[in-house]
């Protein structure tokens, strides 16, 4: 479907509320209301008209529309920009994955890379990467900063309702600076792809609820690991090795995040 009069017929660029006018008799098409005349429900976007549709008025065709206003557009451009810069993060660890980390015994290759739940955060934009080796939360610029000047391994303690996290810096090709923070690595408790996304929009809700707060003090479950840590080498048991993994229940409570510098990479 294409229109004329606005944005050279794109319609991938006009949003689900956009009213659009016929450009012959100035006959609106709004989707709240639909269109009696054809048995339109409400709420009917302009792109899923009927390919038949024409003007009630007039009958014009579809493509004799324009835009008359769109109180979508603001969202529709905050999700293009938030596509565009995940897509050049998910670009990015895909082409670490084909030249590094193919044959690493850590790498579950019953997961891909995928960016899951970006959103706008203040000045920056979040969300979590789940990888075949790790998942980060990530924060990346809106496209107004520069996170270019980043050192990699830095590190910055971020605030958010449920509490502190630490976040590492670095930097890739494609993607400029950004920072992470590591929820896990390597990945093999999860058996799908689905399993893995399904925790990561877990964390974007939990996150955010300051409800988690009291239970997630990092520095407490870090005090705490270190001290299980030092009890069990007092008893003789054997340390080098220690399952700093989170648990299933640590990551939905936004709760410790290991800061392995190979998963943040």
């Amino acid at each position: 479907m294409s229109f004329e009069g606005s944005y050279l017929g794109a319609s991938d660029r006009i949003s689900e509320r956009a009213v659009m006018e016929c450009k012959i008799c100035w006959t609106p098409y709004d989707p709240a209301e639909g269109d009696d005349f054809r048995q339109i429900e409400l709420g009917t976007p302009f792109a899923a008209l009927p390919e038949d549709w024409s003007c009630p008025n007039c009958s014009a065709p579809k493509a004799q529309f324009m835009v008359l206003e769109d109180p979508g557009a603001d969202a529709l451009r905050e999700a293009a920009l938030i596509r565009t810069v995940t897509d050049r993060l998910v670009a990015d660890f895909t082409e670490v994955y084909h030249a590094k980390m193919r044959d690493v015994p850590i790498v579950n290759k019953r997961l891909t890379v995928e960016a899951v739940g970006f959103r706008r955060h203040g000045e920056v934009l979040m969300g979590v990467l789940v990888s075949p080796w790790f998942m980060n939360i990530v924060l990346l610029p809106d496209g107004e900063d520069d996170w270019s000047q980043l050192r990699a391994g830095d590190k910055e303690v971020v605030s958010f309702p449920s509490g502190d996290y630490e976040f590492l810096h670095n930097s890739r090709e494609l993607t400029g600076g950004y920072k992470a923070c590591s929820l896990f690595s390597p990945m093999h408790q999860f058996s799908t792809q689905k399993e893995a996304t399904d925790v990561a929009r877990a964390v974007m809700a939990a996150i955010f609820d300051e409800a988690h707060r009291a239970e997630t003090d990092r520095g407490a479950d870090i005090r705490a690991q270190r001290e299980a840590e030092l009890a069990e080498a007092e008893a003789g048991q054997d340390m080098s090795v220690p399952d700093l993994t989170p648990t299933r229940r640590a990551v939905l409570t936004g709760g410790l995040a290991t800061d392995a510098g190979e998963a943040a990479e």
